[in-house]
């Protein structure tokens, strides 16, 4: 059973950059396709960017597009949030998921149920 640990989250200003990163355990990560996903105060989980395994054709929120960049590295069985120009409305707690099926090129999974394994998500709070 995989397992994930988000790290990087803090208080930053509007216009600064944080650098999420998801930990995973698990001898076959690198076959599995994941996303990041958050949750602002008083709000639902909401899709925020996916990644397959391979790395390419990543897909975004229209919130985030242009402004964050998801990434992994196999060897390190790590997935990464870049985000930069970040506004107070980024302000949530960042989850990353693991895909439950398997995935097909040109699909867009952004539904929490698409998703199997979660980890228990870290705090970004951005300041005006």
């Amino acid at each position: 059973q995989v397992q994930l640990v988000e790290s990087g989250g803090g208080l930053v200003q509007a216009g600064g950059s944080l650098r999420l990163s998801c930990a995973a355990s698990g001898r076959t990560f690198s076959s599995y396709a994941m996303a990041w996903f958050r949750q602002p105060p008083g709000k639902e989980r909401e899709f925020v960017a996916q990644l397959p395994w391979s790395g390419s054709s990543t897909y975004y929120a229209d919130s985030v597009k242009g402004r964050f960049t998801i990434s992994r590295d196999n060897g390190k069985n790590t997935v990464y949030l870049q985000m930069n120009s970040l506004k107070p409305e980024d302000t949530a707690v960042y989850y990353c998921a693991k895909l439950k099926y398997t995935f097909a090129a040109g699909s867009q999974y952004t539904e929490t149920r698409d998703y199997d394994v979660w980890g228990r998500g870290t705090q970004v709070t951005v300041s005006s």
